[in-house]
This record gives C-alpha cells, structure tokens and sequence, in this order.
C-alpha cells in the first residue's frame, strides 16, 4: 500500500464527508481559466426582492454588492465562508466586483526563468522537491489533472510563487475571543525573505552568496501592548528541508523576561513561525491572558495572572511556543502533506483589495465580527482546489483544503479540518497588487515589482467561535540590500531593537 493511501485510510468518513461538500466544484480540467472579462452570472441582481425565482444576472465589474446580495453570491464562495457568512460579512458593506479572470503580469525575470527551467524539477514518491532551480517549479498549463502528484506540484508552486524580494512591513494583530474576556491589539513589524531560488539574483545559482543553504529567512518584532514589547523572532529554513519535511527550522526568540535570545521551544514549524505572544498578554480575566487556561485551542487563556514582566521561566518558554496565528498564509511545506486535487471552482476573492487599514488607516472598520472584509474589491478568480492530509500527528489540524489562484499561484482561501471533518479555522487571506499602487517603488533597475502583497488576513475559529486579524497595509515587497538581509540572517538584531 503506498504512503498516501496509508495516510488517508484512517479517514474514510471524512473523505465522504468532503466528497459530498465537492461535488460541486469537481468539474472537467480546464487548460487554462476562462477568457479575461468573462464574468459569471449569479442567481438574482442587486437588491433582488426574490432570490429563487429571480432571473440569473450577469456580474460585471464595479458592480456594488451589499449584504442582502450575499445570497446571491453562494455559488461564488467556499461552503466553509457560506456556512459562516454572518462573519465575513455584514450589513451596510459594499462589496465591489473586480476584475473577472485579470491576466495580472508577473516580473520578467520571473516569467523567463520558469520558461526557462520547466520541466527540470520533479518529485520523488514521498511529494519531495527534486532539482528545482527558480522560477514557478512547474507551470499550471504542465499540470496534468490527471497525474496522481498534480495537487503535489501545485504545493509547490504555492510556497514558491512569486513574491518579489518578500514582504516586510508593519502590522496589527487583533484577537478576538467568542464570549469571554477582550479582545488585545499587538503591534509590530514583520518580514519574510526567499533567500533561494531568487529568479531575480544572480544567475549562477539564483541564491545570496552568503545564504546557499537557506531556503527563506523570516521574523519580526512586537512593540505594542507594553507586556508584548521586545518579543521578537527569527526563523530560517534550509533548502534541505524541500527533501525531508521534518528537518527543523532554525528558530530563535528573544525573551525580553530573560533579556536574551533562545531556541523556540517548538521544534517543528509548518509555516512561517510566530511566538505565542498572547502568553504575555492580559494578566486579567480576559480569555487571552496568562497560563493555565484551555480556553482557547490555540494556547492559554486566563487562570494564572501571570505577566510578561514576571520573569518566570513557565512564561518565558511558553513565550517562545509556536502560535499559529497572524502569518499563518505566507508560507507551507508542502512535502509535509499527502495532496489530493479537489477540483477547480470559479471564485470570488480579495486578491487585489483597494481599501486600507493598519497603519495606513488605524480606523478601518471590520463590520461586527472584527472579521469583515466584504467592504472592499473581489475579483472573480479561477482557483485550483487542494487537500493535504498532514503527515505530522498531533497538530490543531490534520487535514486542509487551499484554494490556490491557478495564474498567480496565491492562496484565496485555506481551511483547516480535523478528523471525521470537523472544522477548525477558515482563513481568508488579502492581498493587493503593487501594478496598481501608485507610486510603488520599483526594482533597482526601473522595472515594476508586479508583486501580490499580503495586506492582510483574517480567520475564524470555528472550535470555539474565537477570530483573529492581521492587518499590514503598508508591506512592499521589494528587494533589501545584501547588508539588510545578512543581519536578518544573524541572531544578534533580536538583541538591537529594531
């Protein structure tokens, strides 16, 4: 029996489960999306009085959409956002429709070297990456439905689409409990570099000189509230780890209750890593303060009291614990799954959001849940539907379904599951397209970064009804000189303050 049936044989009742939620969205392979400006029809217009018995009307862009014309749109949702509409949406938003199928361009460099180099990389039988050099690892229109590892390859492409020299920049992140306690506001700055397989470097080896084994550098700092501050982090993942998924990063966190930097007490890291800063939050009755507590999935609550300033070691390691919470849609390892391909669905999304929040705009309205971000620019997108069964026991999830864009390979929705289909989280990530910021800087040799940047993410909890925000509106990705990204590769800027 080969290790992917092995890994999915223990679930037979979630795979029904999601056979029934998908038969919908499982449709012909397509060689590529529909035509540009080729909008779909929903059931019913604007401000239709009868949803059921209204003739079908063509979307356009700039069409404005408002909450009572969500109902309309549930063919153009994932069932996990339709299930939790009252979330994601709310009354008085004005949704405005965008593009349908915008061919968006990428950097030049990009493009030539997937040219360039398809059909070089390959996988091994564990979903390993074999010879990849830059570039999309395999481009979409090479992507045969039918092979047993094409959800694989488009893994691949996710965690190595295109995204200029990174994002950096800063952000807010707000969690919000379901019924006990406040919500707490943390602030700071993040960043996230691909220090391999750079199209845009070099091209002896596509890689920084200084950085040939490292496949990304990440981390970032907390300033706000006064009990978080200091708390930063660094992660670094080797070009190793493409082969053997559960190589661990190289993760470091500055303890300001210990006023020195140390190894993460969580080992094994998926995505990108972000230190459970909740530890050191509100010492109080709220549901996200000090030790002791299971009432959150994702780590303590209240009980204890216990505040970052308390230099106690219980906090201090606890400090330095895995949450996945804030950056969770930047990165993945793709190796670390079983795949299977879904489907293909045609899909509303803010792939290229117009509206602003923090720090651009500190009073952005998120509708009542915190969470609503139908107030801005969906486009109609075609999306690839792939679902990982992880190989790594014990997580907060065991299985997810991505909804990757098949032009740009970015994600337009993750959801995570665990057994027998229970829901956990439902992730929507935000992204804006720099081709349409004005006075976006440009690549040091004048040509445009044409890059995605994630302005934002917001997610719902569904264990317990508890959401978190990301806001990063002002993030560019462009590329950081050598000396920046050398002392993002040291340890020893956790210790500088800033």
């Amino acid at each position: 029996m080969s290790h992917a049936r092995r890994v999915w044989r223990w679930a037979p009742a979630l795979c029904a489960l999601y056979a029934l939620q998908t038969i919908s969205v499982l449709a012909p392979a397509m060689a590529e999306p529909p035509p540009e400006n080729e909008c779909p029809t929903i059931s019913g217009g604007p401000n239709s009085k009868d949803q059921v018995d209204a003739s079908p009307t063509l979307l356009r862009e700039g069409m404005i959409l408002g909450a009572d014309d969500v109902l309309s749109l549930r063919d153009l949702l994932p069932s996990e956002i339709w299930g939790n509409r009252e979330e994601f949406f709310h009354e008085g938003m004005r949704l405005e429709i965008g593009p349908c199928h915008r061919r968006y361009p990428t950097a030049e460099f990009f493009a030539e070297a997937t040219r360039e180099f398809a059909g070089i990389a390959r996988l091994d039988k564990n979903g390993n990456l074999l010879d990849y050099v830059a570039g999309a690892p395999f481009p979409p229109d090479t992507i045969d439905p039918g092979d047993e590892d094409a959800a694989t390859r488009w893994a691949w492409n996710l965690a190595y689409r295109y995204r200029g020299g990174g994002p950096e920049g800063r952000f807010r992140i707000v969690d919000l409990p379901s019924a006990v306690g406040r919500s707490m506001t943390y602030e700071g700055r993040y960043f996230f570099i691909q220090t391999g397989h750079r199209a845009d470097l070099p091209k002896s080896d596509y890689r920084f000189p200084f950085a040939k084994k490292t496949s990304f550098v990440a981390g970032g700092r907390f300033d706000r509230p006064q009990s978080a501050r200091h708390l930063a982090w660094n992660q670094q993942r080797r070009l190793a780890a493409e082969r053997d998924y559960d190589l661990s990063d190289d993760t470091f966190v500055y303890v300001p209750t210990m006023r020195k930097a140390r190894r993460a007490a969580t080992s094994y890291v998926d995505g990108m890593y972000t230190p459970r800063y909740r530890v050191a939050g509100d010492g109080g009755g709220g549901g996200f303060g000090g030790l002791g507590s299971s009432a959150s999935p994702y780590g303590v609550g209240t009980g204890s009291g216990v505040g970052s300033l308390n230099p106690t070691s219980a906090v201090s390691i606890a400090q330095t614990e895995n949450l996945q919470r804030g950056f969770s849609d930047l990165t993945l390892r793709p190796n670390a799954y079983v795949w299977r391909l879904r489907g293909e669905k045609d899909v509303l999304a803010p792939i290229n959001a117009t509206r602003s929040g923090f720090p651009v705009s500190k009073d952005r309205n998120f509708g009542p849940s915190g969470i609503s971000v139908g107030n801005d620019r969906w486009d109609v997108r075609h999306a690839v539907l792939i679902e990982g069964a992880t190989r790594e026991s014990g997580g907060e999830f065991n299985h997810v379904l991505i909804y990757v864009d098949y032009q740009t390979q970015h994600p337009l929705y993750i959801i995570q599951r665990r057994g027998r289909g229970r829901l956990v989280e439902v992730i929507v990530p935000v992204h804006r397209f720099s081709g349409d910021v004005v006075g976006y800087p440009k690549w040091p040799n004048g040509m445009r970064a044409n890059v995605f940047d994630p302005v934002a993410a917001v997610a719902y909890t569904a264990l317990d009804g508890s959401a978190w925000r990301r806001e990063s509106y002002g993030t560019r990705s462009i590329p950081r000189s050598n000396d920046k990204v050398r002392s993002y590769l040291s340890t020893a800027y956790l210790t500088r303050g800033k």
